[in-house]
Parts: structure tokens; sequence; C-alpha cells
């Protein structure tokens, strides 16, 4: 039998009472090169180990193109994946690509054992992990706009009360109930989360009012993102080695060496393949990112497949409209790293290496932050009404006045200064006076 076995020895363990045995399954298609596959599958089983399972055994099987059925070959499924489950006790089949109703009602039946795929996985970790309301609130809006065009046909699956991966959330006994309820509900999760858009909307107005820069960690999952909040700022934020152990936005203040202070906001990482229901779900958290002055791209270095992960945030934010934004490579966790493990910092992009962990280099990232969101000037043109002193001020503080003509409207300043300052006054003076573009 041709199944690759994991952890041989829980196998011939007679009782596994905390963990799920899950076998991960996939297909390597012609476009893809065997490391590509099993860089894929290890990412899976660390998302199977964060859910709380014990992956048993992987198959991979070559083929041109799904098969419409059962996902993989017929043949293979019947004559070595169904035999596998039986000898290896496994629980759960998991496999790497979403998987059609009908390819999941036809492989539980098959193979005897419960059937999701990786996007499944990811809304049952994000489940898990969704501490606050609105977190909750996303998780359920994306688990049930995953589910309702499954509803049709699912047959016994959803009679199948109980515990397990795949299975928290709204719950299966929400959804034994009819498809109108079920969309109402979706409905109503969206109303809400349109009020939690606005209320952040609203945080965000008032804290361009401050005014202060806006600056947001993004990254892969589990890049250190939440160690260096709080290395950088003593925030106090739960940090776990553990895939997705961040889902709800956090903001601390960080003082720059200029004395300048800025807002940091931890976020939720990304991962090859992000959902897009999750992506549509937690719009109103990454407008984080895509209202953010600056971005720290978090890596972890220490990975081998860091250039890969690299490439899946940069298409994450490219897709949210934020790729063209400012940002920092912050190349994390190189007290992991031998003397033997060569790596170059990536010509053409502000990078820095550090430890968030040790504490190494975090003193030239606070200067980078400084000197990037210092070389962001930009030449404006504001016409400012006598009665906005505010505004005035800042301007004068933070930028360099370089013409001054009075009119009976108010003071014209051509101004020199950082692109944050200039949107920042944009922003206080009205959408009538956005500052022009001069020279």
């Amino acid at each position: 039998m041709r199944i690759k076995k994991v952890f041989e020895g829980l196998v011939r363990m007679q009782k596994l009472p905390d963990y799920e045995k899950v076998l991960l399954i996939t297909l390597q298609l012609p476009h893809e090169d065997e490391r590509e596959v099993e860089e894929s599958l290890d990412e899976l089983a660390r998302l199977a180990d964060t859910a709380g399972a014990r992956v048993v055994g992987r198959v991979v099987q070559r083929a041109r193109r799904p098969d419409p059925a059962t996902f993989l070959g017929r043949g293979k499924v019947r004559d070595e994946i169904a035999p596998a489950c039986r000898e290896l006790g496994v629980d759960l089949v998991i496999c790497d690509h979403e998987l059609s109703p009908a390819q999941v009602r036809n492989l539980e039946e098959e193979l005897g054992v419960r059937v999701i795929d990786r996007t499944q996985l990811i809304l049952d970790i994000f489940a898990r992990r969704a501490r606050t309301r609105e977190g909750r609130l996303q998780v359920e809006l994306a688990q049930l706009e995953y589910l309702y065009p499954r509803l049709a046909g699912k047959g016994t699956g959803l009679s199948r009360l109980g515990g397990g991966i795949g299975t928290r959330g709204p719950g299966e006994t929400k959804l034994e109930t009819d498809r109108r309820r079920i969309k109402r509900r979706i409905t109503d999760l969206r109303r809400e989360l349109d009020e939690v858009r606005r209320h952040r909307t609203l945080l965000r107005t008032r804290r361009q009012d401050v005014p202060l820069t806006l600056v947001s960690l993004v990254g892969y999952t589990n890049a250190g993102k939440s160690t260096l909040l709080n290395a950088l700022t003593g925030a106090g934020v739960p940090a776990e080695d553990r895939l997705f152990a961040t889902l709800d936005p956090t903001t601390r203040r960080l003082v720059l060496p200029n004395n300048e202070v800025v807002l940091l906001t931890d976020t939720v990482g990304f991962i090859r393949r992000l959902p897009h229901h999750l992506v549509a779900a937690f719009r109103a958290t990454l407008e984080e990112v895509t209202e953010a002055d600056l971005l720290l791209h978090v890596v972890d270095v220490s990975n081998p497949d860091y250039p890969d992960q690299v490439k899946a945030v940069d298409d994450v934010l490219a897709s949210l409209g934020a790729g063209e934004k400012p940002a920092i490579l912050v190349f994390n966790k190189v007290d992991r790293l031998t003397a033997e493990e060569p790596w170059l910092l990536p010509s053409g992009r502000p990078a820095v290496a550090v430890s968030a962990l040790t504490g190494q280099g975090l003193d030239e990232l606070r200067r980078l932050i400084m000197e990037v969101l210092r070389d962001q000037r930009v030449r404006r043109e504001f016409l400012v009404p006598y009665q906005r002193g505010d505004v005035l001020n800042l301007l004068y503080e933070k930028g360099e006045v370089l013409s001054r003509e009075y009119t009976p409207e108010g003071v014209r300043l051509e101004v020199e200064l950082g692109a944050v300052w200039a949107s920042r006054a944009a922003a206080r003076l009205g959408k009538d006076n956005p500052g022009r573009i001069s020279g």
C-alpha cells in the first residue's frame, strides 16, 4: 500500500482520547511540482494540528484533473484510501483542495468516515479562535456562506450530530433548518457587520483627527506578528506558536526614536489560498490594512518556504487594494537561524532583520519606520479657512511652508510634508479642499 504514514507510533496506540486521527489527500496537477504539493500538505498538517488533530497519513495522486465524482480517482479511493482508513483508524479525511458537495458525499460513502476540505478546516480553526463578538459574527457569516450552497443533497452529513473538526461555529442543529432561515441569518449577520464597519470607520475618523500615523502588521500566519507587537509596545497580546492565533485586531501606541507616536495594529494572518468567504466576512477587520499609512510585512525567515509566503501575502494585499502601500519587510525569527543558513535581505524594498523574541534588531526597525515615514514627503497646496487654526498648526509643525498667500477665503499655503500628514490635513479640511499637488 503506497499510503505515506505519519507519526506511526500513534496508530499502534489503542486509544487517542484527545485527538482525531486524520488522513490528508490531494492531487498533484500538471502545473504543480512535487515540492509545492508537499509544502502545501505540510501546511495542511499544521492546520490540522491547530484544530486539535493528529495526521497519521497522507495520499498524493498525480492526475490531469480532479475526478468530478470523488476528486481522486475512484480506484485510488476504493483500493487504497478506504483500506488505509480502516487500518489506521482514521476519523476524518481532509482534502487540500475545495470539494464540491457531491464529492464530499461520494467520498464519505466510499470511505465510511467524515470528509472535509481545506476551506472548512480553516473555518473551523477560526470558529475556535474567535474571541470577540465581532470575530464570532465574522466567522459565522463565513461558515454559513460556505455551507449554504452545500445544503442541498447533504443528506446524512447534517443529521450526524456531535463534536469534531469541521462542526464548530454555528452548529449542526442550525444547519438542519431550512435554507430560507439560513439565508435570513446571513442577511442579519451582514447587517450586524455593517454596524461594526461603521463603528470602525468612526474610530478611524477620530484617529485621523488626533492625528497619528497608522501602521499595520501584516504577514503569513504564525510569522510572529503578535510577538513583535508585544516586543515593540508591551501590548501583552497572547502569542502562540500556532496558526491563526490572532483573529481580532489589537492597536497600541509605538514611540519612534524622534519621539513621534504612531498607532501599531496587529491583524489576522494570511495563508495560501485564503478562502474568499473569510476575506469577505473579515472585510471590516481587513480595512485596518487598507487604511494604514505604512505596512510592516512580517516574515518568518526561519521557514525554508518564506519566499513563497512573502508572495502569498503580497497577492492577498493586492486583492485588498493595498498592494501599492508603503511597506517594510521585517524578517523575524533570525535567532532560529544558524551560521550555515545564508540568506540576504532583498534589494529594492526597505527591509530589516529582527528577533521579536530576543529583541535583536528592534531599535533598527524603529529607526527604519521613522526614516520611511520621513522620506514619504510630498508637496501640496492647501486653502485653510482662517477659523481652522488647528490645520494651520499641523501644517507648520509637520511640514515646511514654501509659500503663503492671504485670500478672502483663508490662507493659501504651499507645503512640503510627509504624505501621512498631508492626508491628515486634507481629511480635516474635507473633500472640497483635498490639498492639490503642486509643482
